[in-house]
C-alpha cells in the first residue's frame, strides 16, 4: 500500500509537470475560451466512454440520488470559476505572484480540509507533518523567489483580488470532490466535470464570438489541442480526484508543493529554461520536506 501510495503520487507530480509546458504551448495558438472548451470537451468524451464501458452502474446510482447530481454540477461550476480566477489573476499580476499564492494555498486548503473532515484532522496530529510542511513551504518560497520569472505587474490590485479568490475556491472544489468521491469513482466525477465545464466554456466562446478561431485553425493544431486536453485532464483532473479519494486532501495539498519542481525540471530538459544552483538547493529542501510531511 505504501509503495503504491508514493508511486501514484510520483506519477501525478511527473504528469502535471509535463502538462504545464503543454498547456503553455497550446495557449499561444488559441484564445483561452476556445482552449478550455476544446480541452475539457475532448477529455470529457474519453472519460464518458470509459464510464459507459466500465462504470455504467454508477450512472444508475446518480439517477437515483439527486444530491449527487447537485454535487457534480457544483464541481463543474467551481472548476470554471477556479480556472478563470487563476488564469486572470496571473494575467493581471505576474507568474511569480501566482506561484506565491499557489504556495499560500497549501495551509489554507489544509485548514479547510481539517475543519470539515475528521480523517483529515488525523494528519495534523503528527509532529512530522508540521516539521515537513514548514521545511517544504520554506523551500517552495525560496524556489519561487529565486527564480527568473518575475515579470511586470499590469494591475496588481485586481490580480491579487482574483488570486485571493482562487486560493479560496480551489480548496472548496476539493472539499466537494471528496464528498462526491465517497460514493462515485473519480473517473465518473472527472467525466461529468469535464463535459459540464467544457459546455460552459463553449457557450462563453460562442457568446464572445471567438469560436470562429477554431474554424480558421489548421487541422493539425486542432488535433494537438485535443490530444493536449486528453492528456492534461487525465493528469490534472482524474489523477488529482483519485488521490483526493484514496489519500485525502492533506496528502494532496502537500503534494502540490512538488508540482513547480517537476515543471521546472521538465522545462529545463525540454525547453532549455534555466534553473540556478540556489533553486536546486530549494528543490531538495521542498522534496525533503514533502517526504517528511507525507510519512505516516
Amino acid at each position: 500500500m505504501l509503495n503504491n501510495r508514493y508511486f501514484i503520487a510520483f506519477i501525478y507530480v511527473l504528469a502535471i509537470g509535463l502538462a504545464f509546458p503543454i498547456i503553455r504551448y497550446v495557449s499561444l495558438s488559441f484564445h483561452i475560451l476556445n482552449n478550455n472548451a476544446v480541452r475539457l470537451l475532448s477529455a470529457g468524451v474519453i472519460f464518458v466512454a470509459i464510464v459507459l464501458w466500465k462504470y455504467r452502474q454508477q450512472l444508475v446510482l446518480i439517477a437515483q440520488q439527486p444530491k449527487l447530481v447537485c454535487y457534480l454540477i457544483l464541481i463543474a461550476v467551481i472548476m470554471v470559476l477556479n480556472i478563470y480566477l487563476s488564469t486572470e489573476g496571473i494575467k493581471y499580476t505576474t507568474a511569480l505572484t501566482g506561484s506565491i499564492f499557489g504556495i499560500i494555498m497549501m495551509p489554507v486548503a489544509t485548514i479547510m480540509a481539517a475543519i470539515f473532515y475528521q480523517d483529515e484532522r488525523n494528519h495534523l496530529a503528527s509532529r512530522t507533518f508540521y516539521i515537513g510542511s514548514i521545511i517544504a513551504l520554506i523551500g517552495s518560497f525560496a524556489f519561487v523567489l529565486l527564480g527568473q520569472h518575475q515579470g511586470e505587474s499590469s494591475n496588481l490590485t485586481t490580480g491579487i483580488i482574483l488570486l485571493t479568490g482562487w486560493i479560496i475556491v480551489q480548496p472548496l472544489q476539493n472539499l466537494v470532490v471528496k464528498k462526491a468521491a465517497l460514493v462515485l469513482h473519480p473517473i465518473v466525477i472527472s467525466a461529468s466535470t469535464a463535459i459540464l465545464s467544457g459546455i460552459i466554456y463553449l457557450c462563453l466562446a460562442i457568446d464572445d464570438g471567438v469560436i470562429i478561431q477554431l474554424a480558421e485553425t489548421s487541422a493539425t493544431m486542432l488535433i494537438i489541442l485535443i490530444l493536449a486536453g486528453i492528456y492534461c485532464l487525465m493528469a490534472g483532473m482524474f489523477l488529482a480526484f483519485y488521490i483526493v479519494q484514496q489519500q485525502g486532501l492533506v496528502f494532496f495539498n502537500i503534494l502540490q508543493l512538488l508540482v513547480p519542481i517537476s515543471t521546472a525540471i521538465i522545462s529545463f530538459i525540454l525547453l532549455g529554461e534555466t534553473v540556478n544552483m540556489t533553486q536546486v538547493i530549494a528543490m531538495l529542501l521542498v522534496m525533503s520536506g514533502c517526504f517528511i510531511a507525507l510519512r505516516k
